[in-house]
């Protein structure tokens, strides 16, 4: 049975997260919180037990959230600084060649936005579409498609970025299923929303590469084994850690101890931690960096992270007010009576949100404090992975005006409002449909 007080109320509190982000633009994690509290006062709950889940879900989010993004900001930013992000770039250029140039760029993409943020990688590597566009005089956005796809695709689907894994916290899924499944739905993302539409887009439009102005010095860059090493190592010590307490290793396969030791070396906290120190020490201390350089580059790093760290807090009171409230209850007996699958639903919210306000980061907290409490006792690990993912490729989609993004990519390519959209906004959307199609795909394999 519906309750149209409770589904008014959430309507309400959506319309007027929006109203405050794109009317009135204020920052969004007040206007998460602010929505929050309207949703609650309109369920009807006391103001002392608004509060109360404020604090519920501010804290029950944050404790894990805060960790893995501020480890992940100064992993990343200890990367960036070295050069390992251009020496894996030019790595890979060199061993594909420039006639599969394409297939090297969007590959570089998809590993570098693990430790790296979007815009920031973008920034680094945006010289080598250039030098490549000079050389072949082909379009520019045949490089910087496949560049791009790559770098959103990561950003969006795989932890530790942000997005991923506070998506992943609020649904409370196992990160070590997102990274896996977002390595797998994101390979066919990535080369249909890459490759194979650079060349079908380049031929349509041409875009030469600015001229060039001041030639950079030559870097002395990192080995580029050492750079794979150092991005592999949390990557696979937390996917290690979920298949070791997967069904595959039967209780008594491994000595309790010995498996409870592994699980904390494997818990992402520890991961990272681990990456951050040989990241320090092997692309820091033994490339000659002082001590104090890098703990300015790694404080510096913690601006960026604060406000994701604040916004998924947000996130997590809103989900905890649609909890205590019994709506996200009601919904879930709703859309199953009505035959609405809940990865479809989950899908659909985050692209609204996306298409509305323009953040990605805003659109997959929005809806994954929507989707969390549809989410009843007999959902797997897998299917929680997969959510993440159909999230995810939701809050990708159509990224238009209100997107900085959009604004990035057109600033940086030399191209204009419609150009970006024949380009960018269509890759992000083709990006999105087919990562959801991939997780739905999946949902129904597993």
């Amino acid at each position: 049975m519906i309750d149209f007080t409770l589904i008014s109320a959430v309507f309400i509190g959506i319309a007027i997260l929006l109203f405050l982000i794109l009317k009135l633009k204020i920052q969004a994690f007040i206007a998460l919180l602010i929505a929050s509290i309207t949703v609650g006062i309109l369920s009807g709950m006391a103001p002392a037990d608004i509060i109360e889940t404020m604090k519920q879900g501010m804290g029950n989010t944050l404790g894990f959230v805060a960790m893995v993004v501020g480890l992940g900001a100064m992993f990343g930013a200890i990367l960036e600084h070295s050069g390992g992000a251009e020496a894996l770039a030019n790595y890979l250029l060199h061993k594909f060649g420039e006639k599969n140039a394409t297939w090297a760029l969007v590959i570089t993409g998809f590993f570098i936005a693990i430790p790296v943020f979007f815009d920031v990688a973008f920034i680094i590597l945006v010289p080598l579409i250039y030098s490549l566009q000079r050389k072949t005089k082909k379009s520019l956005l045949l490089y910087a498609i496949p560049l791009l796809a790559g770098l959103a695709i990561t950003h969006a689907f795989i932890p530790p970025t942000p997005g991923p894994v506070a998506v992943a916290d609020i649904l409370k899924a196992d990160l070590g299923w997102v990274i896996l499944f977002g390595f797998l739905t994101g390979i066919p993302t990535a080369i249909i929303s890459g490759p194979i539409f650079a060349k079908y887009i380049s031929k349509k439009i041409f875009v030469a590469a600015p001229e060039v102005t001041n030639k950079s010095n030559v870097k002395d860059y990192p080995a580029v084994g050492l750079i794979i090493t150092i991005i592999g190592i949390p990557i696979l010590l937390i996917v290690g850690n979920t298949v070791l307490n997967s069904p595959l290793f039967d209780e008594g396969t491994i000595p309790v101890d010995i498996k409870n030791w592994l699980g904390m070396i494997g818990h992402p906290f520890t991961a990272l931690i681990i990456a951050n120190i040989i990241a320090w020490y092997l692309l820091g201390i033994r490339k000659g960096y002082k001590k104090e350089t890098l703990l300015k580059i790694t404080t510096k790093s913690m601006e960026s992270a604060g406000i994701i760290i604040l916004l998924t807090g947000a996130g997590g009171v809103f989900k905890q007010v649609l909890v205590n409230t019994g709506t996200g209850e009601m919904l879930a007996k709703y859309f199953a009576n009505e035959g609405v699958s809940v990865i479809m639903f989950s899908f659909l919210a985050a692209a609204t949100v996306r298409i509305l306000q323009g953040s990605a980061t805003v659109a997959m907290i929005t809806a994954a404090g929507i989707t969390a409490p549809l989410l009843t006792n007999s959902i797997t690990e897998i299917d929680k992975a997969l959510l993440v993912i159909a999230i995810a490729s939701g809050a990708s989609i159509m990224s238009h005006v209100n997107d900085s993004g959009f604004w990035l990519v057109s600033k940086y390519l030399g191209i204009d409002e419609k150009q970006t959209f024949k380009s960018w906004s269509i890759m992000t959307t083709i990006l999105a449909l087919v990562g959801f199609t991939s997780a739905f795909v999946f949902s129904m394999i597993f």
